[in-house]
């Protein structure tokens, strides 16, 4: 928009809402955190961080975040809105990184995809890593 008479920081923090609501919550949180002081502050909201899926969805089938994306989530984002953060949905493969970068102190829910019986019963009993860990922070 450079050069045009308007910018997007010239809009109303209602507009910008009505617009980042059509958008998924992940890319909301990617591209518009650390963006500008207005749009830090609406994306940091309840809105965008209550509830977030870490998975991307194709014909019906569930895949991890991958990439920078995933990077900068588990580094930068996650540990910033980590206490806001009430239910995740998350593929298996990425899930150990997710959780365990942060802890989540009003995460009450977790939506597991692509997650075999097998894999899950260790989880949840201890046998490949304790879920206790999750729920003492």
């Amino acid at each position: 928009m450079e050069g045009s008479l308007i910018q997007l920081n010239d809009l109303p923090d209602e507009i910008l809402l009505i617009i980042l609501k059509k958008l998924d919550n992940i890319e909301v949180l990617y591209s518009f955190i650390g963006f500008n002081k207005q749009l830090d502050q609406l994306v940091h909201g309840s809105i965008f961080t209550n509830c977030l899926t870490m998975t991307r969805r194709s014909n019906d089938s569930y895949y991890p975040l991958n990439g920078p994306v995933f990077q900068r989530f588990c580094s930068q984002i996650l540990p910033k809105i980590h206490h806001k953060v009430k239910w995740l949905n998350l593929e298996s493969s990425t899930m150990k990184d997710i959780l365990l970068c942060t802890n989540y102190p009003n995460l009450y829910g977790l939506g597991l995809y692509n997650i075999n019986k097998e894999y899950a019963f260790r989880i949840f009993t201890g046998e490949r890593f304790s879920f206790d860990v999750f729920l003492n922070h």
